[in-house]
């Protein structure tokens, strides 16, 4: 996850609210960010296992994504919530 902790340090440093980022500004986060973030649905899947470790900056950081706009370069992560196992 190391290109992401930026992103995990910043969420998890925010207040215990829904955060809203421009792609533009996790780009500037993590170093940039591959077009198939802005191409495709499942880069920004609360995926807990698999190959999709961009995810595990913002789950470890307990939050989820909860709303992707792609056209307008926009996504809200949920307020920290903290699960069993986490």
């Amino acid at each position: 996850m190391a290109k992401y902790d930026p992103l995990f340090e910043q969420l998890c440093s925010a207040p215990a609210e829904p955060v809203e980022m421009t792609f533009m500004q996790v780009a500037q986060l993590v170093g940039g960010l591959p077009e198939s973030a802005r191409k495709h649905q499942a880069w920004w899947s609360n995926e807990q296992d698999g190959r999709h470790v961009q995810a595990k900056a913002w789950l470890e950081a307990g939050r989820e994504v909860e709303f992707v706009d792609r056209a307008s370069g926009r996504v809200r992560f949920s307020a920290p919530r903290w699960r069993r196992g986490s």
